[in-house]
């Protein structure tokens, strides 16, 4: 990722960046696009910092980029900063999605056009567009992997260990209504049973389940995000299952940081045998563990996707232009028109192309690629 790196290292000695139009006119500290992305602590959003850095220096947009750092309080901060500066449209993926309807209130009233960025944020009129990956699909494609390997596998009462991401974000609903699309048959077929929530199993003749019983599973598998959270967690429901149990198994990851933690606590208990993990992203730090076999796949989000589809938006809501968007997504007020992005499943079978050979991560970062493989999985 030599680009996203050398971008990062332009802006390490600042929070934030703006970059202006050479039109000839005097700078008056004005901005036309605030963009608000919710912490500085994941790969994730440093990726698609560098991106948005990108595209605002090509374009010659005036825009700043500021980071929430897990805060509602300090997402509404920075809102109310950028209206001062008289941005025009403001793309934002917030910290709490609940929490932001209120804050994007303060954007419109100003007469702003918003974009909900990545996570869809909820119960509020005041958002003009939704930009987003395919967040479904993501989860039916995790959860569609575990099946293919159970089936490679054969027999029934495969142990399946279920983890989600924060309840405030929406994405985590989308990403877990995938993972039971995918296996809610197998769940109610017998193929697996869900070791660590006696709520999934309760619902395991459900396939249309209700956000509600959505809501129930997760309360007790939700890591918050958070790779230490993650990781008690699944130390924790290790502890309680039988070393038969333990044997092999089969697990969901929110996402590639959640997975790593999870993937060392599988790691670490002597009676796992065998295990396959997924998570989604694609982010640098998850690359060794998937060449290792100790993650084995990991759906990626291209940030260059999301990040051009946003401001492609922008710009032509700069321009006063009107948006058709292909689809709408309901945000318990509205139907809000949404732009999605596409996604790729990544695994051994192809991350030395997909990564290494084009350039998105530098290999020589990396080690004990040569001839791995998807159909041969390494040992713990």
């Amino acid at each position: 990722m030599k680009k996203v790196l050398a971008l990062l290292l332009a802006v390490a000695m600042v929070f934030s960046l703006a970059a202006c139009k050479d039109d000839g006119k005097k700078d008056d500290g004005k901005l036309e696009i605030g963009i608000i992305l919710p912490t500085k602590e994941e790969d994730r959003w440093l990726a698609d910092e560098a991106k948005f850095l990108e595209l605002i220096k090509a374009n010659g947009y005036k825009a700043e980029i500021m980071y929430s750092q897990a805060s509602a309080a300090t997402e509404q901060t920075n809102v109310e900063a950028l209206i001062g500066r008289g941005i025009k449209v403001l793309i934002i993926c917030p910290f709490d999605v609940q929490a932001a309807a209120a804050t994007v209130k303060k954007a419109k009233d100003e007469g702003i056009k918003v974009i909900s960025y990545d996570r869809l944020i909820t119960g509020t009129e005041n958002i003009d567009y939704y930009v987003a990956f395919e967040s479904v699909k993501i989860g039916e494609a995790m959860g569609q992997y575990l099946v293919d390997k159970a089936a490679e596998k054969g027999g029934s009462g495969h142990s399946l260990f279920l983890y989600s991401g924060a309840l405030t974000d929406n994405n985590s609903f989308s990403y877990f209504r995938g993972y039971w699309n995918a296996l809610q048959p197998k769940i109610a077929d017998g193929t697996f049973i869900v070791r660590n929530s006696e709520v999934a199993m309760k619902y395991k003749d459900t396939y249309d389940i209700t956000h509600e019983q959505l809501y129930e599973i997760m309360q007790s598998v939700d890591t918050e995000w958070e790779p230490k959270t993650a990781k008690t967690l699944a130390e924790s429901d290790l502890t309680k299952a039988s070393a038969a149990e333990k044997e092999l198994c089969f697990v969901l990851a929110p996402d590639d940081n959640t997975g790593r933690a999870v993937a060392d606590a599988f790691l670490a208990d002597s009676d796992v045998k065998e295990y396959w993990l997924c998570g989604a992203d694609g982010v640098e730090g998850s690359v060794q563990y998937i060449i290792d076999g100790k993650q084995d796949m990991t759906v990626y989000c291209n940030p260059e996707m999301i990040t051009t589809a946003a401001m492609d938006l922008a710009t032509k809501l700069l321009k006063g232009e009107k948006v058709d968007a292909p689809e709408t997504v309901n945000n318990e007020k509205i139907d809000v028109p949404t732009l999605r992005s596409d996604v790729q499943t990544i695994t051994r079978d192809n991350i030395v192309k997909v990564f290494l050979e084009s350039g998105i991560y530098d290999k020589t970062k990396f080690t004990n690629f040569d001839g791995i493989s998807d159909k041969v999985k390494p040992g713990k």
